[in-house]
């Protein structure tokens, strides 16, 4: 007599990779969390003496510019929440833009982000400060994590599961095998440009120190502070189903981001602060790239969907 055995059906992916990473990413998170906090403490007196210009500022700002909003309007705005349609230069673009942060390559960051949203605030979170409990001592232990412990997680988002869209993209991937090189890249152009600016060694040291360390600390402690202020601290002036708030005074630093409240309640807006004196300047971007023809079908908030979300 044959027996007949229920055949299993698919199997649900897991939420993180089989491999983890790997002792080398560890080091290297590491290094770049380590180093631009120590760069800042010294900062100050460095900029007293002689290692600092208007070369290096302006490289510092055009760098900072150029990697933070590749990751807030590229990234996060167009890669994760699909807030607009955009040619395909204007997409290669902001995912090289993006690399240059040095936060993830665009694979990595856009899966861990959808995954952050899937289960905000609660078990399965990559990143809320709430994990530990709400208590002082827990919340102040969350905040850190949320801030930047979450990167030294063994663990990596499965990228099939969670970004199976740009995993099927071949310039997407091509793009991520290449995040080493552009990696690199945003590191020492910097201090190229700085010497051929001022054909000096010493614009070489001064731009390397600001337009690439203090630039990336600032820039990754900034976003970091999306993940954990933002879910604690500030304003709740929309419905959401987590912790998430308003934050005003880190508008500016992240591009408008920190409307943090909005972009939970609502998270394809392609504007985040849509309230009356509320600085949105990746909105403002995207913006100038429909103007321009490069972005379309872009979503931006309606009176009725604010007034819809709207706490009284």
């Amino acid at each position: 007599m044959t027996v007949l055995t229920e055949r299993p059906g698919p199997q649900p992916k897991p939420d993180f990779e089989p491999k983890g990473k790997s002792k080398g990413d560890l080091i290297i998170f590491a290094i770049v969390v380590g180093l631009p906090i120590l760069a800042v403490i010294a900062a100050v007196p460095f900029a007293w003496g002689w290692g600092l210009g208007w070369t290096d500022i302006a490289i510092t700002f055009v760098f900072y510019a150029v990697s933070g909003l590749g990751v807030t309007v590229g990234f996060h705005r167009y890669f994760t929440h699909g807030s607009f349609k955009a040619k395909r230069p204007l997409k290669i673009a902001l995912a090289i833009a993006g690399s240059l942060s040095l936060e993830m390559s665009v694979l990595d960051w856009v899966a861990a982000h959808r995954k952050h949203h899937k289960f905000s605030d609660k078990e399965g979170d990559p990143h809320s400060p709430w994990r530990f409990g709400t208590g002082v001592w827990a919340l102040s232990k969350g905040l850190l994590y949320a801030h930047m412990g979450w990167l030294f997680e063994v663990e990596r988002v499965n990228r099939q599961k969670y970004a199976p869209d740009l995993a099927k993209d071949p310039d997407i991937i091509k793009l991520h095998k290449w995040f080493p090189a552009l990696a690199v890249t945003s590191l020492l152009l910097p201090g190229v440009l700085g010497g051929l600016l001022t054909w000096s060694w010493h614009g070489v040291v001064t731009a390397l120190f600001w337009g690439t360390i203090v630039r990336i600390g600032l820039l990754h402690h900034v976003t970091w502070s999306i993940n954990s202020i933002c879910h604690v601290f500030g304003d709740e002036q929309f419905e959401a189903r987590d912790k998430s708030r308003q934050v005003w005074w880190l508008a500016i630093p992240s591009f408008g981001e920190s409307w943090h409240n909005l972009h939970h309640a609502d998270p394809t807006c392609a504007r985040h602060g849509a309230l009356k004196g509320q600085i949105d300047l990746s909105a403002g971007t995207i913006r100038l790239f429909e103007k321009a023809g490069w972005a379309h079908d872009v979503r931006w908030p309606t009176t009725e969907r604010l007034a819809a979300k709207r706490l009284a």
